[in-house]
């Protein structure tokens, strides 16, 4: 069950994530490198974390013409990462285009295996009134993620991030083999903090995530260990 727990490892520097990959250490949960990390310790950062032997989640969000998703699914599959995303707002081009950059990364070095690639529907901080009012898209949040996950699915992309709340709306629109990535999960009791739109561990496993994400929880408690434990053990009464 651990290796369905992704840790997000949302530090400004190299040495503040390793001090918490190391106190993780014989736990073998996903390593989710995002944005802020990535752009402050790059792509060694990452292979660092491979040579642990941890399973690697690159959170990027790729959103671009498909000539540049291209080039730059190619560059992220040679890092050896397991799993990268992109924005389903891109379109199913932009999708197909990611898929096939990273294709052709594996079919040029046979050491490397097609990561999973997964497609950000709507960010759990999007509520209705930010995505109707703000963003443009009308109707309700599920329709618009469902709408996007089947895109996705066309575009030959392996799965979706979502907010828990949606995984079953996705299952039913693209099946069980369609992966689900959940951010957006609070343990019982724990402050809600910016996401608008989340469950507990066990409720988000009870309701058909394949991984879920969490960071603060873990990243910001006084022993990080200990609470990825007791999330792991959630996860598996579950």
């Amino acid at each position: 069950m651990a290796e369905r727990l992704m840790v997000a490892l949302d530090f400004p520097n190299a040495e503040k994530a390793r001090s918490l990959v190391a106190s993780l250490q014989g736990i073998p949960c996903y390593m989710k490198v995002g944005m802020q990390l990535f752009y402050a310790a790059g792509p060694d950062f990452v292979r660092e974390l491979k040579d642990k032997g941890y399973s690697v989640f690159l959170d990027l969000k790729m959103h671009d013409i498909p000539n540049t998703v291209r080039g730059g699914a190619d560059s992220i599959t040679r890092l050896g990462v397991d799993m990268f995303n992109v924005h389903a707002a891109g379109g199913t081009a932009m999708m197909r285009a990611a898929r096939e950059g990273a294709q052709e990364a594996v079919e040029e070095n046979s050491s490397l295996s097609l990561p999973l690639i997964i497609a950000v529907t709507q960010l759990t901080s999007t509520d209705q009134r930010t995505m109707n009012e703000e963003i443009g898209i009308q109707g309700s949040v599920e329709a618009a993620v469902v709408r996007y996950a089947r895109l996705a699915e066309e575009a030959g992309l392996h799965g979706v991030v979502a907010s828990p709340l949606e995984v079953q709306a996705i299952r039913e629109a693209c099946g069980p083999d369609f992966r689900t990535v959940t951010p957006g999960i609070r343990p019982a009791g724990s402050s809600a903090l910016d996401q608008a739109r989340i469950l507990t561990p066990g409720q988000a496993i009870a309701g058909g995530s394949s991984y879920i994400v969490v960071g603060r929880p873990i990243t910001g408690a006084a022993d990080p260990r200990e609470a990825a434990q007791h999330i792991i053990e959630e996860m598996m009464n579950a």
